[in-house]
């Protein structure tokens, strides 16, 4: 009896502590999952502020007077910034942590909003630019780190996700406030500020996901060298890489002229919903592709950016609106599939292991130059070149240019980018 009674105790203790662990592991799980949410509305929040001057560069160039080649200068200055910022700090928050690289930038970027805000001329509007530009790239490396710590699988998906709905809500956030409420120049920028305070307070309460190690300045040093056998592979994706970001910078720097060239003048809400059609589909795409091999899904980028191009090229010819909308539509598509969130897991073990940190910049490197740069001498060219519809299309033929190239390496029996997904 009295061992009987022993055992029943045992099982009673031995169900407490499973049940015990069973609740532990469930308040693990919905932990990490609200996590994921907050870091997944940072890129959100960071996107959105990154391309809610856009709807707003008309009226800052009626105010101000100036061309578009300073429109897409600052739009330049954003994407170079960004790119600068992740090659330095990219690593950072491996050292320091990733909650005090959140926190910082947080408040920087709230910082910036406030001086988009009060900003009177071009001067304020290129430095606001600019350090945005350093905290979105410091924010985005710590945040996309912190999403794979917590868990691989979603945070990868979150990665390829978030970015095109923040782009899309954003610009359609201020293309709204714009049209429909008081201080067209402001109003964003103070909701954006508000919302980046109450992130940061958020990020106070989440759990840490690295231990501080030494090497943060020797971590500032950026490495972006590739092991020889995955060069090839780079040098097969670059020209979509190149080509889908370069046709998303014309759409952020010069989407809404186009835009507003066709109707005749300008409208804040479809340049907006321009730039939704553009983002949005990009993260469906993405959605879509997730399963799809590497060397699938360069193809279908470089196709579907071909297309893209060529419909909305033709829509300028035609005076289209409405096909300038369909080639806005599967030029997403086309970007979604080019987009690098899709982070390299599929290649040999060996090989990823030792390229995974220097391939990721490399991808960097090639898309943000291609955001930023392009989108400048397509501003240089809407002045002193052909004009407006001119520049577009010389721009539009070198993206058609550069996705066929990728094309025909697949097609010569060139390597594909088997390490790009």
């Amino acid at each position: 009896m009295c061992a009987m009674t022993q055992a029943i105790t045992r099982t009673r203790a031995d169900r407490r502590t499973v049940d015990a662990a069973a609740r532990s592991g469930t308040r693990g799980r919905r932990s990490g999952t609200a996590t994921l949410l907050l870091l997944a509305s940072l890129v959100v929040s960071l996107l959105a502020a990154s391309s809610a001057p856009t709807p707003i560069y008309a009226i800052y160039q009626a105010e101000w007077g100036f061309s578009p080649i300073t429109t897409t200068i600052v739009f330049g200055v954003y994407a170079v910034s960004v790119l600068v910022s992740l090659l330095i700090f990219g690593k950072l928050s491996d050292h320091v942590g990733r909650k005090p690289v959140l926190l910082v930038t947080l408040v920087v970027e709230a910082a910036t909003m406030i001086v988009l805000a009060t900003a009177g001329g071009v001067p304020a509007l290129l430095v606001a630019r600019i350090v945005q530009g350093l905290a979105t790239g410091a924010a985005v490396g710590a945040i996309g780190a912190m999403m794979l710590d917590i868990d691989a699988k979603r945070g990868q998906l979150a990665n390829a996700l978030t970015p095109g709905i923040g782009t899309g809500s954003g610009a359609l956030l201020s293309a709204l406030l714009v049209s429909f409420l008081p201080a067209p120049t402001h109003l964003v920028y103070y909701v954006l500020v508000a919302l980046f305070l109450l992130q940061a307070l958020g990020v106070t309460f989440i759990r840490e996901t690295v231990t501080r190690a030494p090497g943060a300045l020797a971590s500032l040093r950026p490495e972006i060298a590739l092991p020889r056998s995955v060069r090839a592979h780079l040098i097969a994706a670059a020209p979509v890489l190149f080509a889908a970001w370069a046709l998303a910078g014309l759409y952020g720097a010069l989407g809404p002229a186009l835009l507003g060239k066709l109707l005749g003048g300008n409208n804040t809400i479809l340049a907006g919903v321009l730039l939704v059609a553009f983002a949005g589909v990009a993260s469906a795409m993405v959605l879509v592709l997730r399963s799809v091999s590497a060397t699938a899904v360069m193809l279908t980028g470089s196709i579907t950016l071909f297309a893209g191009v060529a419909v909305t090229l033709a829509s300028l010819g035609l005076g289209s609106v409405a096909l300038f909308f369909v080639g806005t539509v599967i030029s997403g598509a086309g970007f979604g599939a080019g987009f690098p969130g899709r982070h390299p897991d599929r290649g040999p073990a060996g090989r990823a292991a030792r390229a995974v940190p220097a391939r990721c910049l490399c991808l960097y490197v090639v898309s943000y130059l291609g955001f930023g740069v392009p989108a400048v001498v397509a501003g240089v060219l809407t002045v002193d070149g052909p004009g407006l519809f001119g520049a577009a299309t010389a721009y539009g033929v070198a993206v058609m240019v550069l996705a066929l190239a990728t094309d025909l390496q697949h097609w010569c029996g060139h390597v594909g980018p088997a390490w790009v997904n």
